[in-house]
């Protein structure tokens, strides 16, 4: 049966100014939602473009009242608001405490009070840290690593213990995320491979044996939708596991390499960090039917195609596409 949009519905996107939010808001706009984004706006604010049935909030997913005030009247929560990636969180590990575990749970009280009929909350596929099977499905135990993975996990259990009849919540762990986006990210692993190789003809390779996996952007925001629709009984208290391929780092080098040119120079380099991650899709491809459009190379040529435009200027240079020094220059407390 064809996928039945529920248009008439209201989603509220915390972090939907952000590299995944900025694809997701304008996705979504299209199929016809009505659509609400909170977002500290800490990359700029003219990264959505108008619309009349957006509506931006910019503020804090701490601030309570805020939340209070502006979770009524909506049908569906997705939760994509956090301090992303281990180097940023590690600036200020207080800061980033507060945003990813202490803001959630009355962030998803207040939601459930308010009637929201089903949360969708982006956890992360690194919340395994290192396995040696082969098939790493939603079952296996977690072993997160580092306090942003540790803390994503414990968000999860949060999550859980709120399902109920009115109450639909479900845990989605992605795959690192890759392509364009008006809220550029250039410290991920494909789209690091192809700015560096596109402007310096020349890709860094550190060992080249680790796995990593991967989805296209656009994808990933086909995949929150599916999620929005699908049936209540096939996702109530589900985890999903969403990606595409996983690929060597050094295969990784090799298809940005195919396409934007063979002069590109490819230098590996031993390393001591041989942190091998990979992950299975295949619940949520049985379950929903999901599967990805577009591929590791769709990514690459999109990124060609965006500094051919020159919509990613300075992209070696400015803070905005690098979490981190962003983070470090805007000192949020």
């Amino acid at each position: 049966m064809p996928q039945v949009t529920k248009k008439n519905e209201k989603i509220l996107i915390t972090g939907g100014a952000g590299y995944v939010g900025a694809v997701l808001t304008p996705y979504l706009l299209e199929k016809g939602y009505k659509v609400t984004v909170l977002d500290l706006m800490i990359y700029g604010e003219t990264v959505l473009k108008k619309n009349s049935n957006l509506k931006i909030i910019k503020g804090d997913i701490r601030d309570i009242n805020l939340l209070k005030k502006e979770l009524p009247n909506h049908d569906v929560v997705i939760h994509l608001a956090c301090i992303s990636n281990d180097p940023s969180f590690e600036l200020n590990p207080k800061l980033g405490k507060s945003i990813n575990l202490e803001a959630f749970k009355p962030l998803v009280e207040i939601s459930k009070q308010n009637l929201i009929k089903r949360f969708i909350y982006a956890s992360s596929s690194s919340v395994y840290g290192l396995k040696k099977e082969k098939e790493i499905h939603e079952n296996i135990s977690l072993e997160p690593l580092t306090d942003y993975s540790k803390y994503k996990a414990e968000c999860e259990v949060i999550l859980k213990k709120y399902e109920s009849e009115n109450f639909t919540p479900i845990i989605i762990r992605p795959a690192t995320v890759c392509g364009y986006s008006s809220r550029q990210r250039l410290d991920v692993i494909v789209n690091i491979f192809t700015n560096l190789a596109y402007h310096k003809r020349k890709i860094s390779v550190f060992g080249g044996k680790q796995l990593r996996p991967n989805i296209h952007i656009k994808d990933m925001a086909k995949a929150y939708d599916v999620l929005i629709n699908a049936q209540k009984s096939k996702v109530s208290g589900e985890i999903f596991n969403v990606g595409y391929e996983n690929k060597t780092v050094l295969d990784l080098a090799n298809i940005v390499k195919s396409v934007l040119g063979d002069d590109i120079q490819l230098v590996e380099t031993p390393t001591d960090d041989n942190r091998s991650y990979h992950i299975s899709s295949k619940k949520i491809k049985k379950i929903l039917n999901f599967d990805p459009e577009f591929t590791i190379k769709n990514a690459v040529n999109d990124l060609r195609i965006a500094f051919e435009k020159n919509l990613l200027p300075n992209s070696l240079t400015d803070e905005k596409y690098f979490n981190i020094r962003r983070m470090q220059s805007i000192k949020l407390s």
